[in-house]
C-alpha cells in the first residue's frame, strides 16, 4: 500500500493473485522445531501401531500448516525409530506459503531446528551439509509428500483419508466463523476412528465444535465426539502411554526470572515492563499448581506473578488463552514467565503477541533480548530499530493528541 500509494480498500479491489501470494509470504508465521512438544509424536507412534496391529496395511497422516517440514519429518523419524516399516506408513504435509514448501522439500535445516536437550536424532537421520547444516536422509525425505494448499479452500484429499492430523497452532490466527469452518474441515478428512493433535491453546476451539480430548498428557490429543465406529476398540481408546485425569493438560511450567529492567531499543529508558514485576518473583520458590478461580482473568494471572506464584501465573495466562487465543497481553505475560528457563517458548509466545498486535512495544524489546543471547546479532538489530520506530510514534502521538 505504501509502494503504491493506495488506501485499504483500493489495494483490496486490485489484489491480484501474484500480489497476495507475496502477501502471504510476509504475514505467515513459520515457527517450529523438530520434534517440538515431543508427546504428540509419541501419541502417533503408538496410534499407528496399534492400526497396523489390527490389521491396516498402510496408515496415513496429515500435517497442516507443515511449515518448513519440522513436523512431518519429526513424525517420519519417530515412527522409523519405533520400528514401523517405512512402507508402512505415508505423510501428507500442507502449507499456504510457497517458499515453506520449497525450504521443506529440500531436508536441510539450520540450528535454529535442533532446539531439544537430546539430540540423538540428528546423528540417526542427518548428515552435515554445510557450516551449521543437516540434511535429512533421503529415504525419510521420501515418505513426506508435501505440497501448497489452504485448508479452507483447498482440495486436500477425499473425505476420511486421514488416520492421524496434526494440526498444531493454526486456529488461534482465526475469528470464531473461521474457525469453526476450519475444524469442519479437519473432520471430514479425519477417520472416524482416527486422532488429531492440536496445540495446547486450540484445545478448547475443538472440545466447542464435535471434538473429545484425549486423556493423554501433554500430546493435545482429541477424537470425533459423535463419529461413528465399525465393531471393536478404537485404536485410540488403549494406547499404552501415559495417562491424565480428563482432559489434555498444558505443559509443564517452570519458575522464570524477570527480564532486564530496560528495554535495548534505541529510545530513552523506559521501563520494560507497564506493570513492574518485583523481585519475589525471580526468588520465590516456585508455588505448587493449584485450582484456578472459575473465571481466570489476565489481572490474576499478573497477580500471581507479582506475588512469585509463578506456576499458577502461568496456569492462569493458559486459561486465559484457552478461552481468548487473541489476547497479546496474555501472550506477552506467557512469554515474560518462560523467558529465563524456557527461552524458545518465550520467544515462540512473544511472536504471537507481536502478531497479534505488531506495535508492543515490550514484546519486541523481550524478542530483542532473545535474538542477541541467541547469537541473532541482525534480528536482534532489527527488533531493535522497531522497537525503536514504535517507541517514537508512540511518544510523537502523545505529546501531539
Amino acid at each position: 500500500m505504501a509502494a503504491t500509494g493506495m488506501n485499504r480498500d483500493a489495494y483490496v479491489e486490485h489484489l491480484t493473485p501474484a500480489e497476495l501470494s507475496a502477501l502471504t509470504e510476509l504475514v505467515v508465521v513459520p515457527e517450529s522445531w523438530l520434534f517440538r512438544d515431543a508427546q504428540a509424536f509419541a501419541v502417533a507412534v503408538e496410534f499407528a501401531r496399534v492400526r497396523l496391529a489390527g490389521g491396516a496395511r498402510l496408515v496415513r497422516m496429515l500435517s497442516i500448516p507443515c511449515a518448513a517440514g519440522e513436523e512431518p519429518y519429526s513424525l517420519a523419524m519417530a515412527l522409523c525409530d519405533a520400528g514401523v516399516p517405512p512402507s508402512a506408513f505415508a505423510i501428507d504435509a500442507v502449507d499456504l506459503s510457497w517458499a515453506c514448501i520449497a525450504r521443506a522439500e529440500s531436508g536441510v535445516f539450520g540450528r535454529n531446528a535442533f532446539r531439544g536437550k537430546d539430540l540423538s536424532f540428528r546423528d540417526r537421520h542427518f548428515t552435515p551439509a554445510g557450516g551449521d547444516l543437516y540434511a535429512i536422509d533421503p529415504g525419510l525425505r521420501r515418505r513426506v509428500r508435501f505440497r501448497q494448499g489452504n485448508l479452507l479452500s483447498s482440495d486436500i484429499a477425499p473425505q476420511r483419508s486421514y488416520d492421524v492430523i496434526f494440526c498444531r497452532n493454526l486456529l488461534i490466527y482465526f475469528d470464531d466463523e473461521t474457525t469453526a469452518a476450519a475444524i469442519a474441515r479437519l473432520a471430514a478428512l479425519l477417520t472416524d476412528d482416527g486422532v488429531l493433535l492440536a496445540g495446547y491453546a486450540e484445545v478448547p476451539s475443538f472440545t466447542r465444535n464435535g471434538f473429545t480430548p484425549l486423556p493423554y498428557r501433554q500430546a493435545f490429543a482429541l477424537r470425533k465426539t459423535a463419529a461413528r465406529t465399525d465393531a471393536g476398540t478404537p485404536p485410540w481408546a488403549n494406547l499404552p502411554l501415559p495417562r491424565s485425569e480428563g482432559a489434555a493438560s498444558p505443559p509443564p511450567v517452570r519458575r522464570a526470572a524477570p527480564p532486564p529492567a530496560h528495554a535495548p531499543a534505541p529510545a530513552p529508558p523506559r521501563p520494560v515492563r507497564a506493570r513492574p514485576v518485583p523481585a519475589a518473583l525471580a526468588t520465590s520458590a516456585e508455588a505448587p499448581m493449584t485450582a484456578l478461580a472459575p473465571a481466570a482473568d489476565l489481572p490474576l494471572a499478573r497477580q500471581l506473578a507479582d506475588q512469585g506464584r509463578l506456576a499458577e501465573a502461568l496456569a492462569a495466562c493458559r486459561a486465559v488463552l484457552a478461552q481468548q487465543p487473541d489476547n497479546a497481553d496474555a501472550w506477552f505475560l506467557l512469554g515474560l514467565l518462560c523467558e529465563s528457563d524456557q527461552p524458545d517458548e518465550a520467544q515462540q509466545h512473544l511472536r504471537r503477541c507481536i502478531y497479534l498486535r505488531p506495535d508492543h512495544y515490550d514484546a519486541l524489546c523481550h524478542l530483542a533480548l532473545l535474538a542477541g543471547q541467541r547469537g541473532d546479532a541482525a534480528g536482534a538489530a532489527a527488533l531493535k530499530a522497531r522497537a525503536g520506530r514504535v517507541w517514537r510514534r508512540q511518544n510523537t502521538s502523545k505529546a501531539n493528541p
